[in-house]
């Protein structure tokens, strides 16, 4: 197929084309052509800026695709923009939501699409946004029956990802662990999750293009491999050979101190990261998760150890103040006790 990549650079994206140039798929880029990306095979770039609304709609319009995948859709402007470059084409248009479009709490765990309503709390802009594309979306797939398919990743890694660990301090959870300084937890570290690989991921974005049968459905695309969120840190204990020390701080406090880093925490992760994928495995039996906690572990501290061996020292240095404080409150609940 003539694929077109919206993104193609990013966490997600990045596995995408690997697997599209690996299954011999003519590819194309559309980005800002900010990331040097080298892939194999060959991929054709077209550079430009889909904010550049205008621009980007007439030059998609005098471009022919069998399918595009964009990954960069992060509201409802950029919904209508996708539709309007590329609804008249009869391209089959794959969306990537997230299931951050869930409202919470969810009606079923493990969650199943058909079950849930769509996040309406515009308090945590990037689902209220998410949501809002599908809202967007599924009102023109009915008055147009336009080719177009969802899929929901839950939180994933891979190489690139600039999203690990309850601080997003990716290659900070490396080195406070080899330094033998505490990683801050929410709550009692006790919420289940799935964790989810780019690798296993992008098989499913693979998958769905020019099948029917996904046209106007939405997928969520998850790990169902079952771990705690402090299984996260544990594992990254077990891959360096070093012991893990955790500090457990509720989110509600965390998003005070920081409502920008936290809100995630505070509206999404508290829930129960489960999901069945069932839907996704009716149109692809043989669709799996292959990537288990550990492995993914290992590959993302192999990334790190090469390219990103870097500390954020702001996170840093928040890290250290939050621990700073729970040291103290644990204090001052043991003297109430005496």
């Amino acid at each position: 197929m003539n694929v077109l990549v919206l993104g193609g650079t990013g966490v997600i994206s990045r596995e995408i084309v690997k697997l599209l140039v690996a299954e011999q798929h003519e590819v194309t880029l559309y980005n800002r052509g900010s990331r040097d990306m080298s892939f194999p095979g060959g991929v054709r770039q077209i550079t430009g800026d889909r904010m550049d609304r205008q621009k980007f709609e007439s030059t998609m319009q005098d471009q022919r695709f069998d399918a595009v995948i964009d990954m960069i859709c992060f509201n409802e402007s950029d919904a209508r923009s996708t539709v309007a470059a590329f609804g008249d084409s009869g391209a089959h248009i794959v969306i990537c939501s997230s299931v951050a479009a869930y409202k919470r709490p969810y009606r079923s765990v493990p969650t199943v699409e058909a079950d849930e309503e769509l996040f309406d709390d515009p308090a945590f802009t990037y689902a209220f946004a998410k949501a809002e594309v599908e809202r967007y979306l599924n009102k023109v797939i009915g008055e147009q029956q336009l080719p177009v398919t969802m899929i929901r990743p839950s939180l994933t890694f891979g190489p690139g990802a600039a999203n690990m660990g309850v601080l997003r301090q990716n290659y900070g959870i490396i080195d406070r662990i080899r330094r033998g300084k505490p990683l801050v937890m929410f709550g009692d570290g006790s919420t289940v999750f799935s964790f989810t690989f780019t690798p296993d991921l992008a098989k499913a974005f693979v998958g769905v293009l020019g099948k029917e049968k996904t046209f106007g459905e939405v997928y969520h695309v998850c790990s169902e491999e079952r771990s705690r969120w402090e299984d996260l840190y544990l594992a990254f204990g077990r891959v360096l050979d070093c012991e893990v020390e955790i500090v457990h701080i509720p989110s509600e406090l965390l998003v005070e101190a920081d409502p920008e880093l936290f809100s995630h925490l505070f509206f999404e992760k508290t829930y129960p990261g489960l999901f069945d994928n069932s839907k996704i495995r009716s149109v692809l039996p043989d669709f799996s998760c292959d990537l288990d906690l550990h492995d993914g572990v290992k590959m993302m501290v192999d990334w790190f150890e090469q390219e990103a061996k870097q500390v954020d020292p702001e996170k840093d240095a928040l890290e250290d103040r939050l621990v700073e404080l729970h040291s103290r409150w644990k204090a001052e609940m043991k003297a109430l006790a005496e």
